[in-house]
């Protein structure tokens, strides 16, 4: 074994010295360019069941909103998932500069053509787009890695969850309080003819102006960190070479690298990257991210439902404030607690402990509408209502636990982008099936004659299978002595 002198490669719970500050010049242009992606999905997330009702989709059959928007939530990620492996690669050879641009350029068109999408053919196509062409969530996990060291990597991704608290606060508010703004606010919109046509344009112009801020400042202030870089013309022709791998002929114009210390200084072939630490975090992302995206896409439809029907008749207004607050608290805690508990109990403790927590979050779906059924929308229903967000507090603390296992788990600092992609492209997969099979389920089950309990048990499958691969990972990741 290399014995490896670097302070990069110490674990961080032996650590005694000083850790490295944060390079906020940066750093904070990484967290910005986060924002409108955070700020599309909690948007969104307020008015979908109703957009669905009004393009008529449903026919008037309230118990099939729920499959139609698992539909448009799973487009996204089906278009994500057959690109964000070549978006994440690619920017080990050219840089994630440019990726990042077009991520946030995809952004700003596709929500503008989703808020003047009149067909669901129109808004799936329109969040296929964006899916396909926005690779950021695994460039941006990449830049942060590129800034960063083993010493101020958990603080780093204690700040991670700040777009997206703020996307939590704002967007649903955005969405629920500007849709059909010509109905809501008639004195102020009630003679825009093109609001009324589009009644869900103006909410969707807000994510798609700050995307566009986004691509601005990074087009001028940010740094490039990517030092092996490849002109763009000569990856193409690498990639229609038939000479040898594919990476490798990108890479290596002149010849083949002759040192261990210049092939490690390099980005990896595909396959040379998946090795089982790989894998391994990989398994326990997947199941995580399918548990979350379930949990994520019943959650708004619960509160849409009826009472009669299994939910609670909340209104977009009242979900957008719920989501709202509770995306506050999460992001807070991660903010304050994240790097203190890590540094007490290890990534592999913190991540199980979120992932056994979803087993409570979905016991609590059907015994709040029991209680709604039984004592109306008293105290006792709100009390349930804040404990399941409590308990989510602990799962959305997995993410950055499973980041510093990516970190640690990729076989070079070159190939961190490829490594990125790998467990973004199976999770995206994975997210493809959960939200339209986690809503169809969730529709079906609330059907006459059907076992008003079947999506829970499939919730409840799904979480018990992230806590086994949660099992997998060591306590700390850093145990995974990185082989740069």
């Amino acid at each position: 074994m290399i014995m490896c002198q670097d302070d990069e490669e110490t674990p961080l719970l032996q650590q005694p010295v000083a850790r490295t500050p944060l390079p906020w010049d940066q750093f904070w242009i990484i967290l910005f360019v986060q924002f409108p992606d955070s700020l599309v999905f909690q948007t969104l997330a307020p008015f979908t069941p109703q957009l669905i009702r009004d393009i008529g989709v449903t026919n008037g059959d309230e118990s099939k909103v729920g499959h139609y928007v698992g539909i448009l939530q799973s487009s996204y990620y089906m278009a994500q998932a057959i690109t964000i492996l070549y978006w994440s690669q690619l920017s080990d050879y050219i840089g994630r500069k440019p990726l990042i641009l077009t991520a946030l350029f995809a952004i700003a068109v596709s929500i503008f053509s989703f808020g003047l999408s009149k067909t669901f053919i129109g808004l799936v196509v329109s969040r296929a787009f964006c899916g396909a062409f926005n690779g950021s969530n695994g460039i941006v996990k990449s830049m942060v890695m590129d800034i960063t060291d083993t010493t101020n990597l958990p603080k780093a991704y204690s700040y991670m969850p700040l777009p997206w608290m703020l996307g939590a606060i704002i967007g649903p508010l955005i969405g629920g309080s500007l849709s059909r703004p010509a109905d809501m606010f008639p004195e102020i919109f009630g003679r825009s003819e093109l609001l009324k046509t589009y009644p869900y344009l103006l909410p969707c112009s807000v994510p798609a102006t700050l995307a566009s801020v986004a691509w601005l400042v990074t087009y001028f202030r940010f740094r490039e960190r990517v030092s092996a870089r490849v002109p763009l013309r000569e990856l193409i022709k690498g990639w229609f070479s038939q000479q040898s791998d594919t990476s490798n002929n990108a890479l290596t114009s002149s010849g083949e690298a002759n040192s261990e210390e210049e092939v490690l200084s390099k980005p990896l072939p595909l396959r040379a990257s998946l090795t089982p630490r790989v894998l391994t975090v990989t398994a326990s992302y997947v199941t995580m991210a399918v548990f979350y995206m379930a949990f994520n896409s019943i959650l708004p439809l619960f509160y849409a439902t009826s009472i009669e029907l299994g939910g609670l008749s909340l209104d977009p207004p009242r979900i957008g404030i719920i989501l709202s607050v509770s995306g506050v608290a999460h992001g807070a805690f991660q903010l304050l607690f994240y790097a203190r508990l890590h540094n007490r109990f290890g990534a592999g403790a913190i991540h199980t402990a979120g992932v056994s927590s979803g087993i409570p979050i979905v016991i609590l779906f059907p015994t709040i509408n029991f209680l709604a059924r039984v004592y109306g929308m008293g105290w006792a229903v709100w009390l349930c209502v804040a404990a399941q967000h409590v308990l989510t507090t602990s799962l959305m603390m997995c993410n950055p636990c499973l980041v510093l296992f990516i970190r640690a788990a990729a076989p070079n600092r070159a190939s961190l982008g490829v490594t990125n992609g790998i467990a973004q492209m199976v999770a995206a997969g994975a997210r493809i099936i959960a939200p339209a099979s986690a809503t169809s389920v969730f529709s079906y089950s609330i059907q006459e004659g059907h076992d008003a309990w079947l999506v829970y048990y499939f919730l409840i499958v799904i979480a018990f299978l992230a806590v086994g691969t949660s099992l997998l990972l060591p306590r700390d990741p850093f145990q995974w002595k990185d082989r740069q």
